[in-house]
């Protein structure tokens, strides 16, 4: 119990005198997870929206895949990106390997059938009498979705916090694209497996507090903009 002890006090440490290299890895973890969140934002809300909003023929295989990939092992996802942007792959001569850049590819991928699957589930437990009311009403169609998405925005908004939240503690991808190549691409998890296997308790725990801090201001405005 005594080394957990020490080990707290000297992360505190660590974190109020701004250690370079822990801070180096919570910038490097925003920026990625960040990124990687606008990208399949990008892409993952209108095809959400497509699929709970529109009924299509083909819908449900497609919903069971995509399904089938909100279980993707993250070392999987970074494999297959490996494969893509090695230097023998097709996506070589973009140089993105021990990048940032291939992190948030991979971390895209596993964002994206989150952020799809709960934002198609958001829409259709919508109440069924919303569109033919704005219809009734003479709403065009323009007016009728910018007003269901407004009725499910905290739902959206709650499929955007749980894909950051597994986007910023993944380890597999940026494990294996980033390289955990320090000042580079080590994350706040890559230097925490890094730091505890080394030895160094009290590192791993400060990164620890700072990813728990995190998650919890971001589940924080989650809430308060629930209550405006």
């Amino acid at each position: 119990m005594d080394f957990i002890l020490a080990g707290l006090a000297q992360a505190f440490g660590l974190l109020a005198t701004g250690d370079s290299a822990t801070w180096s890895a919570v910038q490097a973890t925003l920026k990625v997870s960040t990124c990687s969140m606008l990208m399949s934002m990008a892409a993952g809300l209108p095809l959400g929206f497509l699929l709970g909003y529109f009924d299509f023929k083909g819908k449900r295989p497609l919903r069971t895949v995509l399904d089938t990939l909100l279980a993707l092992p993250t070392v999987f996802i970074g494999l297959l990106v490996y494969a893509f942007i090695s230097s023998r792959g097709p996506l070589g001569d973009f140089n993105l390997l021990f990048t940032l850049g291939g992190i948030a590819v991979g971390q895209t991928i596993l964002a994206f059938p989150i952020v799809t699957a709960l934002t198609a589930a958001t829409i259709e437990g919508m109440d069924p009498h919303l569109k033919l009311t704005l219809i009734s009403l003479g709403a065009g169609r323009k007016n009728i979705i910018a007003t269901c998405l407004w009725e499910v925005r905290f739902g959206i908004l709650a499929a955007a916090v749980t894909a950051y939240g597994r986007v910023m503690t993944e380890v597999g991808i940026s494990m294996m694209v980033g390289g955990n190549i320090k000042w580079h691409t080590r994350t706040i998890t890559t230097a925490i497996a890094l730091e505890t296997g080394k030895g160094m308790f009290a590192n791993g725990i400060a990164l620890g507090l700072v990813l728990i801090t995190i998650a919890f201001a971001v589940n924080l405005s989650l809430s308060f903009l629930r209550k405006q």
